[in-house]
This record gives C-alpha cells, structure tokens and sequence, in this order.
C-alpha cells in the first residue's frame, strides 16, 4: 500500500479531517459520554471530558505517521464541531488490508452520515492508498452497523462465534468485506 495518513476527505456534506484538541468537549458532548453510543464498542464510555482529552492527546503525535488514519466527523452544516470518529482499526500490510471502524452521536444516528463517512474511507483508500481489501466487523447484535457495511457496498464473509469483546462482553462479530476489484466494476 502506498499510505498517505489521515489527509482531509470530504463531500457536500461532510468533512472528515484530524483531531485536534479542542474538539475534546464536542468528542465528549457528541458521543464518547452516551452510553447508548458506546454499547458496542471496546472502549468504556468517557465519564469527564479529560478522558476525551486524554484520548485526543494520545491521537495527535500519531498522525505524523503516513500508516495512521482516525478521523473527525464534522457535519458541515453544524459548524467545525464532530459528531463522531472513523479510523483504521487494523491494517495489514501483507494482505494490503484495512480494517475500518467508526462511531457518531446518537443525535445523527438513521441520517445516513456514517454510510457517508465510511464511503468516503473506501474511495480514499482503494484510489490513493492501493488497498486490496477493506473490511468491517461488528457485534451480530448491532444491526444498524451491519447495514452501513452493506450500504457501502461489502459483502458479509460470515460470523466468527465469540471472537471479540465489548462492553457487552464477549460477542460474536459479523465479517464484512469489499474487494478492490468489486470496487472498479
């Protein structure tokens, strides 16, 4: 993969850019303190804005590295404010793969942002950064996660039983995946 870090993306509604940290009240205002939001996710809710700082903080020197990519999500009508994050959660170099995670404040959720978002990933990293393959996994009981995936076009691999953990618990992950060659068709 030829990587290129976490450059500026965005459409006519979105822009996805660094986190800074003066966007630790909005990170923690937004979505990192609603429980509702982190349910599924392996990081515990934030419970006072220096946990988001903190967060941002061990984020900033990362992104002096041309293999890290976490972005804000700002939605342009609302100002420069993000209402949620999007980053590699894993890469592997040998199989030129990414694998994509995100999360936006409930305030967004069923407005079609993420889907957005994570299309905008796709495009960046089959057309810049070369990757072969992108994929996504989820709790099998988030379905709303599920179907961003299927929106953007990956296909569901299958599930792996009791193979990741949350603040449920244990859980069992849904595989989903897009090719660079069902990309271009």
């Amino acid at each position: 993969m030829t990587h290129q870090g976490t450059k500026t993306l965005e459409n006519e509604r979105l822009l996805l850019r660094k986190f800074t940290i003066e966007d630790a009240g909005a990170m923690y205002d937004n979505w990192a303190s609603d429980p509702a939001v982190t349910h599924y996710l392996s990081w515990p809710t934030h419970t006072s804005i220096d946990a988001s700082k903190e967060v941002i903080n061990s984020w900033i020197p990362q992104y002096d590295k041309n293999d890290f990519y976490h972005w804000a999500i700002v939605l342009k009508e609302n100002g420069d404010n993000p209402i949620g994050s999007i980053s590699t959660v894993r890469i592997r170099e040998n199989a030129n793969m990414v694998e994509i995670g995100y999360c936006v404040g409930q305030n967004w959720w069923g407005q079609g942002i993420t889907t957005e978002a994570f299309r905008l990933l796709i495009a960046y990293f089959f057309n810049e950064v070369k990757a072969n393959r992108i994929t996504a996994e989820h709790d099998t009981r988030n379905i709303a996660s599920g179907k961003v995936m299927e929106k953007c076009g990956l296909v569901h691999e299958g599930t792996l039983r009791q193979h990741g953990t949350n603040n449920q618990g244990i859980c069992d992950n849904a595989v989903w995946a897009i090719l660079a060659q069902d990309y271009y068709k």
